[in-house]
């Protein structure tokens, strides 16, 4: 009989992916959403009610949850503080309480934006101390100590952070990478002027290979049973690609063939509306300790393959 995953926040971008990786493995892959969930084959679930978590996890008896809903945009987070922390500890503290009650492992998406990020600082290993500098980075934190707090020695709460990602999406704007497809786009109009970051140091890391990672990681702690008490409780993924965003438009216009004229690289002291960190890298040393595949599609050539879909 095949095994469940039941995976939160399976209408956005990871989620997608997670569900797809975990249906490729040969398991039972059960999606939630709210907004956007297409019953039967996304689950509408309410996280802000504990009920009907506890009915979701009953009715389909997963052996793991994958928690990647979360609000993960840094500027929505501060144009709604209270519906961020409602959801980005508050439910997660309830998906936690489900899953623990039931004796189910739960891996917690969190963030590189749990760190400072401070120059010199990194690479930041699992067990480093976190020190977010904004909203966003707060919330996953405190999600982060919710579902360890919650799930106590058991060895059944589990942390995975990653940095920015991309990958297939929707639209561009689900991801802070491919979003910038549109300004590179944006800065052929006559007269633009795009203001881009070329300062701060980013890891853009494949939703596709943070998935195959996630299915490797339940398998691992599945198959350890109660051994898994001994097992890290916070791990972490990226790919070593590093960019800055204006670095990452300039590969987007290299490929697409386009002039950069219209964009304005900007540095250390231009004001941003959300405070952002300079270098979050993070080690993967816990991930190899395991024996987990930390390999990533190249950036580059990725987007080379995929950028066809961006020609106009």
């Amino acid at each position: 009989m095949a095994k469940t995953a039941f995976v939160t926040g399976a209408t956005g971008l990871l989620g997608r992916q997670v569900l797809r990786a975990f249906d490729k493995a040969g398991w039972s892959a059960v999606g939630t959403g709210f907004s956007r969930a297409k019953p039967p084959s996304i689950l509408k679930v309410d996280l802000e009610d504990q009920d009907a978590i506890d009915s979701a996890l009953d009715e389909t008896k997963p052996q793991v949850i994958i928690h990647c809903a979360a609000n993960r945009f840094p500027d929505k987070c501060d144009l709604d503080p209270d519906g961020t922390r409602a959801l980005n500890i508050a439910s997660a503290r309830r998906v936690a309480l489900a899953a623990y009650t039931r004796g189910i492992p739960l891996i917690y998406l969190s963030t590189d934006y749990v760190f400072a990020g401070r120059p010199g600082e990194a690479p930041y290993e699992a067990d480093a101390t976190p020190n977010p500098t904004n909203l966003y980075g707060q919330t996953k934190l405190a999600g982060e100590k919710a579902v360890l707090e919650v799930c106590g020695d058991t060895g059944s709460g589990i942390v995975l952070r990653v940095p920015v990602l991309y990958g297939h999406a929707e639209t561009n704007a689900e991801s802070a990478v491919n979003v910038l497809v549109d300004a590179v786009w944006k800065a052929q109009e006559q007269g633009a002027d795009v203001k881009m970051d070329n300062w701060s140091l980013r890891y853009p890391t494949n939703t596709e290979d943070v998935a195959r990672v996630l299915v490797d990681i339940a398998a691992r702690y599945l198959v350890a049973g109660e051994a898994r008490v001994a097992m890290p409780r916070v791990l972490q993924f990226s790919s070593e690609d590093r960019f800055t965003k204006f670095q990452m438009c300039q590969l987007f216009a290299e490929i697409l063939g386009l002039p950069l004229d219209g964009m304005t690289a900007t540095g250390e002291d231009t004001k941003t509306a959300v405070p952002r960190p300079y270098d979050t890298h993070l080690s993967t040393k816990a991930l190899r300790d395991l024996g987990v595949d930390v390999r990533t599609v190249d950036f580059r050539d990725w987007w080379k393959r995929e950028m066809k879909a961006f020609r106009r």
